[in-house]
């Protein structure tokens, strides 16, 4: 929650931008459209508070799923429509980026409750498919977007090294973008509960591997410590939220934690100001 920094003051027309779906037609300016047959919003300097960018991962490994339990992409999509309806019941703007090794949909933020159904409707029709690629997406959105707000990651965060993926984050944080990472794995993933002999199958790559799972568990799990840190590690340092999550977590547990944290973190910061 916050309070907006415009009340009392004047509505001043600010730019124009390209009309996307679930934009309020009430702001389309007709005369642009009758010399161009293109259609433009006005935008006005309080048209927004807070501008809120999802990045939501939909590339193959998100497809993945343990018994029980469902996909990260499922996972993903929950956090993205929860976090979705909290902005918009601020009447704040939010956006949607879903992406594999591109950028695969793009829906501008906006303000507008029809907004929600639009950003339901694009996550899906959107399956997990095609590999990842984070680095090159981060540089590409970072310079896409243009007004500073959140930036919201939502993805297994598997592709290639940590220090690739930092540099996408920090480039975020360069354009004056507060970032936030929430970073979704299945709890086989965590825990490697694997015991007997296993075929496992790449979900990205076409390989297979016909193994004992338990000759490779201490050193899958290491591996493993030794991302999620280099990850955690380097977020603190760039001033980023880091949020590790599982898909068997309740997602009103694991969402309240993290919001609860951070509006007290808001207020202690508003209490030294």
């Amino acid at each position: 929650m916050h309070k907006s920094p415009y009340h009392g003051f004047s509505v001043e027309f600010s730019q124009h931008r390209e009309y996307a779906p679930g934009d309020d037609v009430r702001h389309i300016d007709w005369k642009v459209w009758s010399k161009t047959d293109k259609y433009y919003l006005k935008q006005y300097e309080e048209e927004t508070n807070l501008l809120t960018y999802l990045l939501l991962d939909a590339s193959a490994s998100m497809g993945y799923a343990s018994e029980g339990n469902v996909s990260k992409l499922q996972y993903g999509q929950f956090i993205a429509a929860a976090l979705s309806y909290l902005v918009l019941q601020q009447q704040d703007s939010v956006g949607l980026c879903v992406f594999d090794d591109r950028v695969r949909r793009w829906l501008r933020p906006s303000g507008q409750p029809s907004h929600l159904k639009e950003l339901i409707r694009v996550m899906d029709s959107e399956p997990a498919r095609e590999r990842t690629g984070l680095g090159p997406v981060l540089h590409e959105m970072a310079e896409r977007i243009g007004r500073r707000g959140i930036v919201v990651l939502i993805s297994d965060l598997l592709d290639g090294e940590a220090p690739e993926l930092l540099a996408g984050l920090k480039h975020f944080r360069h354009k004056g973008h507060e970032v936030v990472v929430f970073h979704v794995l299945d709890p086989a993933e965590v825990d490697f509960p694997f015991r007997q002999v296993t075929k496992f199958k790449g979900i990205e790559l076409p390989e297979e591997l016909l193994t004992d799972p338990t000759a490779l568990r201490e050193g899958y799990l290491a591996e493993l410590r030794t991302f999620t840190e280099a990850v955690r590690k380097g977020c603190r340092l760039s001033d980023i939220d880091y949020v590790p999550l599982r898909t068997d977590q309740p997602l009103d547990v694991a969402l309240t934690g993290y919001l609860a944290t951070r509006s007290a973190r808001t207020r202690k910061g508003q209490r030294r100001a």
